[in-house]
């Protein structure tokens, strides 16, 4: 199933995220994904969730946008920087001071998904694969 558009993922999706951290303890963390079709014709990307690891755990958030422009879908921050082209099946790059985040959206059924990204830099050395499954209404 090739996903151009993301708008055919509004909706609310369980996910799963593991972060391989090679410099420090491995996290896991477990929540909600809601993408909502916004006022201005955004997709409103919002997660929460809870991050744990051996012997401690956090809550955790974030909000990112999917805006279509002329040369395409673009993911960007809440504060509207540019994060990454929403480009599902390809590697997308976005470097971040002087780390590199590699990642890659993949779409292969209408009802899960996954966000892989490897992230080199200095001090950051992991890979965070995040699982979503979309919530099924009872």
């Amino acid at each position: 199933m090739a996903v151009t558009d993301p708008r055919e993922l509004v909706g609310t999706w369980r996910f799963d995220r593991d972060i391989d951290d090679r410099l420090g303890p491995a996290r896991h963390v477990v929540g909600t994904t809601e993408l909502a079709v916004a006022d201005d014709g955004r997709v409103r990307w919002s997660e929460t969730g809870t991050m744990t690891w051996d012997g401690g755990e956090t809550p955790v958030f974030r909000n990112l946008f999917v805006e279509r422009r002329p040369d395409g879908w673009w993911v960007t921050f809440e504060d509207g920087r540019d994060f990454h082209p929403w480009s599902v099946g390809q590697t997308v790059v976005h470097p971040c001071g002087a780390d590199t985040y590699e990642g890659r959206i993949q779409v292969d059924r209408a009802d899960d998904w996954t966000v892989v990204w490897n992230v080199s830099g200095p001090a950051k050395d992991y890979t965070m694969t995040t699982r979503l499954t979309r919530e099924v209404k009872r």
